[in-house]
């Protein structure tokens, strides 16, 4: 018989009881009793929304000692800075000389209005806070927050202009959110999920702490599984658990609090969905803000395994905020292990102390602090590295063994980046798409219609931005219906042609909106313009108008109704003048009649009247509701316009580049419309990062005033992605390219009255008009003699079809002919068919691809046959010192009086007007050179440096100006083409006698 061991026993059974009674405390207590302290703190200041604990506050001495706030994320207790007093922040930070205080924002479930609370209520009590620490110290403040409350603290950092902050420190805070995401979800899947949540869950429910800890332990399971197995196999060992309990039991019980729903959804939605910490434009309590404004240095910790806050969504900051000065001190730990436990107490806030001080001067710079760089990146990057993540996931899955689940995760999220680009498109493109396939003459559609529609999608959803105010599509919509009332109690019925004489402000978009809602026609007057000549091509009577504009409204128009204007005004009524203030009627008290449909008008119908210069005064160009539709929802398409976008209109609502192009487009994508109270090269920076735009629309010659702005400074990092509009100069093309790369040009052409529309999605081919959108009318080119006005005709007596890079006027054919507001012509290049023409001459290269090539007016008719002038202007877009170019004809042996020739005669003399940068001056090689691509029938026959060519109020360059002058004086600044050698050559009194049949005495002036 073998005897027992008594040690043999007693091991094992002590082990049993000892494990038996921890087991129990944990049951009955939640862990083990640690008896260790937290450290002391008094509350210094109470409000609904937070208590500010000041650590140690009886060894604080007024100014001795450098404050650092600390703040916690929502979902997380604000113990967590105070875990323990030997390895919390709060302990270590006050031993080595500081003044910690932490933001305590409490549970929403235990205060009262907890669950309404907003991001922005959270944003503002840290500024708050901040000016009560400066107040009770009379130091500057270092602002420290971990994860979501690093977010909070450069939002509130934006927020208060780094005012009284002397650095800012985070701890594993994103800030380009969906340039990593945790467990490498696609950013395509996020932002949907994201968009979804925010909209239609987190309005209805709030976060609960249990669920705030579930779904943290969800980000990291081998982890959560591990730490649990860890716990239980040494639950015999009481002095080895101790050590860790207190972090363990935060972790697993005590640190987490409830979310705010609407705080939660607001934050998915600007810093998920939008990503608005990285391109600028989110909103804190109807401010509009950016973080490249920041100028406080930065300390941000980065975990090397933390798939959270993830090194790449960290290291956003360093594009975010391009003026501070920005460091990183990356650890080797996940994301809770930056602000608790061993590496946190040993490397974490030893370096944020010493960090503190070197600000203050105090110390030297942290050896584990260094400026921190962004480098470019694959969307399927996230900036934890290749080995750090196989080291520490292998850590996991050798104790854990959950290795398939993660596989499995990581095939899907493969799968999903392989389609995600496919579908997004798709699902943002095809409902436009078929929404204009299937309009019909009687659909309806109208402006007030989209702005009600996307108004009970999103009521909440950011509408327009303007003088840094957002303007949310329910507040939108109640002042359109505002209106629509003051309108229709001053007699304002569907169809009537009403004026709108208006600067771009958002009481101009209300009124034009409000007309629309009631289905009466906006006449859009360009301010300053000759309104007289305005009036004459429309019947109007009425006049919508703001007060800088009233009185000469009150000179053209019998009825003037004054809307806008701001709070504080007082009208100046001309004497005698039949002037009604909208402002005045108040809305409640007006029952709409039984007549009113709201946004009742259909496709076919008129819906605005816009004007366009000619040398023959304003004329009015007719929109149909259909024709606006069709460049909205075109415009979006192109674009790929999407909630995520602002797009900054530039161009005045009275122009189509305003209204049809940036707000339609706008309103038809759900993006944001950033209102501008027109071209500032002094505010246009500042605009574009606060609001955060992604999109800038344009016409003509405009982007050269702020790209000859020496104070512009958008930076490497601005958010602008394209540029829409029309008419843009190939020179200033590629300059706005190399200034604002990588963002590309989306050029359009548009007939104001047709439903020819033509984009250059890629953008490859500068300075072409691209090819027609879908969904838009059919175009052709018909073979057309510019001399003689008239369409060739074939041996049937049919029009001839254009050959590749043939010459030809440009016809589209209309999808309803109810909808045609300009003349038809049937019978063109077959039995019954019908086209409208347009004004401009057209050449389609090989590709299919269509070049402008001029206006059928402005051809230049010489003897040697048409001249183009487009094609001489695109010629000088590789000249680097070339302003503007404009391109017209003169008669031969004419004088400036006289006038252009209408008839048939080709007399006329190509003359090439050029404005130049600053002083610079303009070698005839150089033009030569330029226009050697050109055939010598198309080349121009003088060639001139003029001191400057105005622009006209599209920002399109006007040769009017010059075309009265005539023939240019010779000068050194005139050439004329010289046939024989092929060269510009100067030009001379003679060769103007001899050459081109001018009297010399008639040009001595």
């Amino acid at each position: 018989m073998v005897g027992l061991n008594a040690d043999a026993v007693r091991g094992p059974l002590r082990r049993a009881v000892a494990t038996a009674q921890n087991g129990l405390e944990v049951i009955r207590l939640g862990g083990l009793e640690t008896e260790v302290d937290p450290s002391p703190y008094k509350i210094v200041d109470q409000e609904p929304m937070y208590r500010l604990r000041r650590y140690f506050a009886s060894d604080a001495e007024v100014g001795s000692r450098p404050p650092v706030v600390l703040v916690p994320p929502m979902m997380m207790s604000a113990d967590v800075y105070d875990v323990t007093t030997e390895q919390g922040a709060a302990g270590i930070l006050h031993g080595m000389g500081l003044d910690p205080w932490v933001l305590d924002f409490g549970s929403p479930d235990a205060e009262e209005g907890g669950w309404s609370r907003t991001l922005a209520d959270h944003v503002v009590a840290i500024s708050d806070v901040i000016d009560k620490v400066h107040e009770h110290t009379g130091r500057d403040v270092h602002l420290g927050g971990y994860s979501q409350g690093g977010m909070f603290c450069y939002q509130a950092a934006a927020y208060r202009g780094g005012r009284h902050l002397a650095s800012l420190i985070t701890f594993g805070a994103p800030v380009d959110t969906l340039a990593a995401l945790p467990l490498g979800i696609p950013a395509g899947v996020a932002t949907k999920g994201a968009e979804f949540l925010a909209d239609h869950v987190f309005t209805r429910l709030a976060v609960t702490g249990w669920m705030a800890r579930t779904g943290f332990q969800l980000l990291d399971p081998a982890k959560t599984v591990r730490s649990r197995l860890d716990f239980l196999r040494q639950l015999h060992d009481r002095e080895a658990l101790l050590p860790r309990e207190p972090q363990r039991r935060f972790l697993a019980l005590d640190g987490w609090v409830g979310w705010s729903g609407p705080a939660v959804a607001e934050l998915l939605k600007q810093f998920v969905v939008h990503n608005r910490m990285m391109t600028g434009g989110f909103v804190i309590r109807d401010r509009l803000l950016t973080l490249s404004d920041l100028t406080v240095p930065i300390l941000a910790f980065v975990g090397e395994v933390d798939d959270i806050g993830q090194p790449l969504a960290v290291r956003g900051i360093r594009r975010a905020a391009p003026r501070a000065e920005v460091y990183e001190s990356t650890l080797r730990a996940g994301h809770f292990g930056l602000v608790v436990g061993s590496t946190a107490a040993s490397q974490t806030w030893p370096t944020t102390g010493e960090w503190i001080l070197w600000r203050e001067g105090l110390g030297e710079k942290p050896e584990a602090a260094h400026e921190m760089t962004y480098d470019a990146h694959q969307d399927t990057e996230s900036g934890v590295s290749v080995s750090n993540r196989l080291i520490h996931t292998a850590a996991s899955i050798a104790e854990v063994g959950v290795g398939v689940g993660r596989g499995l995760a990581a095939a899907a999220t493969g799968a999903v980046r392989g389609t995600r680009e496919i579908s997004s498109e798709a699902v943002r493109t095809l409902p436009r798409l078929a929404r204009l396939g299937q309009m019909q003459a009687h659909s309806t559609v109208s402006l007030g219609r989209l702005i009600a529609e996307q108004g009970r999608k999103s009521p909440n959803g950011e509408c327009f931005l303007f003088d840094d105010r957002v303007h949310t599509y329910k507040a939108v919509n109640t002042r359109i219906d505002n209106v629509v009332k003051g309108l229709v109690v001053s007699g304002v019925r569907p169809s009537a042609r009403i004026g709108v004489l208006m600067e771009t402000r958002p009481s101009a978009l209300a009124a034009i909106a409000a007309l629309s809602r009631i289905g009466a026609v906006a006449v859009l007057l360009p301010p300053g313009g000759d309104l007289d000549s305005a009036l004459r091509a429309v019947d109007v009577d009425t006049v919508i108008t703001d007060p800088e504009n009233m009185k000469p409204a009150t000179m053209v128009a019998a009825n003037v109704l004054v809307l806008g204007g701001g709070d504080v005004r007082q009208l100046d009524v001309p004497s005698g003048a039949d002037v009604v203030d909208l402002e005045a009627i108040d809305p409640d008290s007006v029952s709409l009649p039984a007549w009113f449909e709201p946004n009742a008008g259909r496709a076919r119908e008129l819906a605005v009247v816009l004007f366009t210069a000619t040398d023959r005064g304003l004329e009015p160009r007719f929109v149909t509701n259909h024709r606006w539709a069709l460049s909205a929802f075109g415009t979006a398409t192109a674009a790929a316009l999407g909630p995520g976008d602002t797009v900054y209109c530039l161009a005045p609502l009275h122009h189509s580049a305003g209204l049809l192009v940036s707000v339609g487009g706008a309103l038809a994508g759900g993006s944001r419309i950033a209102l501008s109270r027109g071209l500032d090269p002094a505010r246009f920076a500042g605009e574009v990062a606060r609001y955060g735009v992604t999109v800038i629309s344009y016409t003509w010659a405009m982007m050269e005033e702020i790209l000859d702005d020496e104070d512009l400074d958008v930076g490497r990092n601005h958010p602008v992605r394209l540029f829409i509009g029309s008419g843009m100069p190939v020179g200033l093309w590629k300059r706005t390219l190399e200034v604002f790369s990588p963002a590309r040009i989306l050029e359009f052409y548009a007939s104001t009255e047709n439903d020819v529309i033509l984009a250059n999605v890629g953008g490859t081919k500068i300075g072409s008009k691209g090819r027609p959108l879908p969904g838009s009318a059919k175009v052709a080119l018909a073979a057309y003699d510019p001399i003689t006005g008239r369409l060739d005709e074939d041996e049937n007596g049919f029009v001839r079809r254009c050959r590749d890079d043939e010459i030809g006027l440009l016809l589209g054919r209309p999808s309803n002919e109810g909808e045609v507001t300009s003349p038809l012509m049937r019978g063109v290049f077959e039995s019954g068919d019908s086209w409208v023409p347009t004004e401009n001459l057209f050449r389609r290269d090989s590709d299919g691809d269509y070049w402008l090539v001029d206006r059928k007016d402005t051809v230049v008719k010489t003897t040697r046959g048409p001249v183009f002038t487009q094609p001489i202007i695109d010629a000088f877009g590789d000249v680097p010192d070339v302003e503007f170019v404009v391109v017209y004809g003169v008669p031969g042996g004419g004088t400036s009086a006289t006038p252009r020739r209408l008839d048939h005669v080709a007399d006329e003399i190509a003359v090439c007007g050029i404005s130049l940068h600053g002083e610079k001056s303009l070698p005839a090689k150089t033009i030569t050179d330029a226009i050697a691509v050109l055939l010598p029938s198309q080349r121009p026959d003088i060639v001139q440096v003029v001191d400057r060519i105005p622009l006209g109020r599209a920002y399109r360059p006007r040769a009017s100006e010059l075309q009265k002058l005539g023939v240019p004086i010779p000068s050194a600044r005139t050439w004329y083409y010289d046939n024989d050698s092929a060269t510009y050559r100067r030009m001379t009194k003679a060769v103007v006698s001899e050459r081109f049949g001018v009297d010399m005495e008639s040009i001595g002036r």
